[in-house]
């Protein structure tokens, strides 16, 4: 592993950010690296790939590829590393494949993460995935009634592997709702990650892909028990417009213990009626590492204290980050240099 990271990130921000808009995380608070995005990762590596089955497919013909993937992030610096189980879910991978093989291969999954992050050199830990059962990005497609007993099986053969539970890309705070249940019986912590509409909406503040409103969904998932509320799965700008609003939500309702945070796709925008498993999403040129990691510091800026990054973000994205960090920690100076 790399040096540790920097407690709260004090520095410079990008040169379009006026300094007064700040609202800053914990004073005391460590800056956590997440991992990035898996699926498009094994495809770079050459990995089984395909649609519909997506990053699933590498568990059940090459799950060495889902390992060295997990053991690239720890490399690059990444202090949680995520399951790979986001796709085995039935609209993924079809409801009799799951009915079979559904619980061995979350089982797989967790192990996969589970046996790279011992062998870290440092402290890594494992967050279990928990997708969004009826499709990314579609909260009209969500289900509470098939959706239950899927992440029933997901929690119940994960739980021996993780260290937390992530809810990921969720659409609306009825899926999210439906997450906390499922784990609520669980030892391990929960954290839960919103997906923000990327279209402009007439609305001044961002919005969940449902309507529903940053603020509102940050103070429920917060009231319900979560220990992070994190940003994922679009765009690294709305994430930006997010944060300060998130931050002054927590600091407001007494939940700023809660850690917040974000971890952008490299995506072209997804709009309302976006297919959710129709084929490969093109990435955007401008979110290479140097791009993205200017807008990581922007989120850390304005009150976050987790990152990462999401689909299309890899490796060497991880990487910079935590170079940077490193960087700022040792100057002591908060500059964002190179940026």
């Amino acid at each position: 592993m790399s040096a540790a990271l920097p407690r709260r990130y004090t520095g410079g921000v990008p040169p379009h950010r006026d300094r007064s808009a700040a609202h800053r995380a914990p004073e005391n608070r460590p800056i956590l690296l997440l991992d990035g995005g898996t699926g498009r990762e094994l495809l770079r590596r050459g990995a089984p790939f395909r649609q519909p089955e997506w990053s699933a497919l590498a568990l059940m013909e090459g799950p060495a590829f889902v390992s060295e993937v997990h053991r690239s992030y720890i490399r690059a610096g990444a202090q949680v590393i995520t399951t790979n189980s986001y796709a085995l879910v039935p609209f993924h991978i079809g409801p009799d494949r799951f009915a079979r093989d559904g619980s061995r291969l979350a089982a797989l999954a967790g192990s996969l993460a589970r046996e790279a992050a011992d062998e870290a050199p440092g402290p890594v830990r494992v967050a279990g995935s928990l997708p969004p059962v009826c499709g990314s990005y579609r909260p009209d497609l969500f289900d509470v009634d098939e959706a239950r007993p899927v992440l029933a099986r997901l929690v119940a053969a994960l739980e021996p592997y993780v260290d937390l539970w992530l809810s990921e890309t969720v659409s609306s705070g009825a899926e999210m709702e439906l997450m906390q249940e499922r784990v609520s019986h669980s030892r391990h912590p929960w954290w839960v990650s919103y997906t923000l509409a990327d279209e402009p909406t007439s609305s001044a503040e961002p919005q969940l892909r449902s309507g529903e409103s940053v603020t509102m969904a940050v103070a429920h998932a917060a009231q319900r028990g979560a220990q992070a509320v994190l940003f994922n799965c679009c765009q690294p700008e709305v994430i930006a417009r997010a944060m300060p609003a998130a931050r002054r939500t927590l600091d407001a309702t007494a939940t700023a213990d809660v850690r917040l945070g974000g971890y952008a796709n490299a995506f072209a925008p997804q709009g309302q009626t976006a297919a959710a498993n129709a084929g490969l999403s093109a990435l955007r040129a401008d979110l290479d590492p140097p791009q993205y990691l200017r807008w990581v510091w922007q989120w850390l800026r304005d009150g976050a204290d987790t990152v990462g990054g999401c689909c299309g973000v890899g490796p060497e994205h991880i990487a910079m980050i935590q170079e940077a960090l490193g960087r700022a920690k040792v100057t002591g100076s908060g500059a964002a240099e190179g940026l």
